[in-house]
Order: structure tokens, then sequence, then C-alpha cells
């Protein structure tokens, strides 16, 4: 099945003008720990609460710093049209547990997350890219 039948559509996006203050609100407010970062109609990061606390607070910025600051601006992502098989293969590869989805004209239209996709019949292969994501380091680690 296509990773557009899995994604979560209704998505909030954080401009990266906005501070780490108000990405930590809205990510409490979402129950979240992640959220795509936009401008002009163009993804161009990804903020966690672990950016929010390792790059901005441990490194001495306070909760008026903005997003673009702490951000991921090197985002992995998949389109909507995508095998979720194969989306899962590489979510284990890439050590995420979640992946902005866009289509092919590179506009965001979602986010799928492991549990996204096990909740919806592809638990072994969520299970399998989980047992690679939960490894320690990676390339979304903040030991790099």
């Amino acid at each position: 099945m296509r990773i557009a039948d899995y994604m979560t559509k209704d998505v909030q996006i954080a401009n990266p003008e906005q501070t780490i203050r108000e990405a930590a609100r809205t990510m409490g407010r979402l129950d979240a720990g992640v959220m795509p970062v936009g401008e002009n109609d163009r993804l161009v990061g990804m903020i966690t609460d672990r950016d929010i606390a390792i790059r901005g607070i441990a490194q001495g910025k306070g909760p008026d710093a903005k997003i673009r600051e702490v951000m991921t601006p090197d985002v992995e992502y998949c389109f909507g049209d995508e095998d979720a098989d194969d989306v899962l293969h590489r979510m284990g590869e890439l050590q995420v547990r979640r992946l902005p989805v866009l289509n092919r004209d590179k506009r965001l239209i979602g986010i799928v997350s492991l549990g996204d996709l096990a909740m919806n019949g592809e638990s072994a292969e969520a299970g399998e890219a989980l047992s690679g994501i939960s490894r320690h380091g990676g390339q979304h680690s903040q030991m790099h």
C-alpha cells in the first residue's frame, strides 16, 4: 500500500522565525515530539523536543531563540505514492520514527510514523524498523 494511505494528513507546521517557546507549546498541545518546519510553502527542516533541549537550552539559548537556530535542516522525507514497505525499510536505515510525506511537487501533504504503519497492518515490518532505530547513534543522533 501507498504511504498516503497510512499518513496523518492534519500536520501542524512551524515557521523557522517562531521561537522555541512557541514550538514547545505547540508540541505540548499536540502531544507531539516533532514538527515539520516550513517556509514559503516548502519544507525547510524539522524541529524536535530533543533539538530544543540539546541544541537550544543546553547550548545556552533562551526560550526566545528562533526555531531556525536549533532545527535539523537536512530533512529526510518520502513521497505519498511510495510503497509502505520500502519507506519502513528506509526509516530503519535512517533510524527515524517519523518522516514528512511530500507530493511529487515537493509540497508537504502529511507525516507518517512507525505507529501509523504498525496500527494499519505493517506491524512486523514496523518492529524490524524500530529495532534498527533503537540502536545508539544514527543519522539523527545528537552525537554528531
